[in-house]
């Protein structure tokens, strides 16, 4: 069943966007590394470019070419480039314009980024362990809470989603904690589950879907893809292409 989450807002529901897709950039070497990469601006490796030109057409066949009545697109991404190189495949090709927004960067992990995850738990085995158990060992080291993440994310998709009408599909490029984090808090979860521990990090290059559902005066955003990615992402070529 689809999820459902409100947007805050006052009074009569205004105009918003059709729908949110939330996408994770492609792979860079620190992803093939293992290492925490957080805000380090890394770029795309040559796998990661390869990947988000397959996810550029998957999004450009699925949600542009078989929706001529939804004429509109707007584009948001990370500020981060590797973020800004995957919204760019997207976009360009479209002409439209990428709008850098810095509240949609990952989150920070302070002095672990850049450590590949085993030396973590080889260096740091107490606070790496309470880290991987969602109990906030990492703060220690200068993280970034994830209610923070959370907080900017929502306030990142308020913001964009209400800057268009009915006839703008609204796309954000981003990183997989920022966007399981700001899922989470949208959604409610992090109501129930205080531990952020309820969506798994997506794939690179894959991507979440939402449409509202108006109900009176209040707009609720459905979840109805999460973890989407193009066909051949299925096939180990996805990890090893031919390139």
């Amino acid at each position: 069943m689809p999820r459902n989450v409100e947007l805050e807002h006052n009074s009569a529901v205004p105009e918003h966007v059709h729908a949110i897709t939330l996408v994770r950039h492609g792979r860079t070497a620190y992803n093939a590394q293992h290492r925490l990469q957080g805000q380090i601006d890394i770029p795309l490796d040559e796998v990661g470019q390869w990947q988000v030109r397959q996810t550029a057409v998957a999004l450009r066949e699925l949600y542009v070419d078989r929706r001529p009545d939804i004429p509109n697109r707007m584009v948001v991404c990370s500020d981060l480039g590797r973020a800004s190189a995957t919204a760019h495949a997207f976009a360009d090709p479209l002409g439209l314009e990428v709008h850098p927004d810095a509240r949609v960067r990952e989150r920070s992990f302070g002095d672990w980024e850049g450590i590949p995850v085993e030396e973590l738990a080889q260096r740091y085995p107490e606070d790496y362990r309470s880290w991987a158990e969602f109990r906030g060992g990492e703060l220690k080291y200068g993280a970034e809470p994830k209610e923070e993440v959370g907080r900017r994310g929502v306030e990142a998709l308020n913001d964009w989603a209400f800057r268009a009408g009915s006839d703008t599909d609204l796309y954000v490029f981003s990183h997989g904690a920022w966007i399981s984090q700001t899922l989470q808090t949208l959604l409610g979860m992090a109501d129930v589950h205080g531990d952020f521990a309820d969506i798994l990090s997506m794939r690179n290059a894959h991507w979440v879907r939402l449409i509202p559902l108006e109900i009176g005066s209040t707009l609720r955003w459905r979840l109805m893809d999460y973890n989407h990615g193009p066909a051949i992402a299925d096939s180990e070529e996805w990890e090893h292409p031919n390139l």
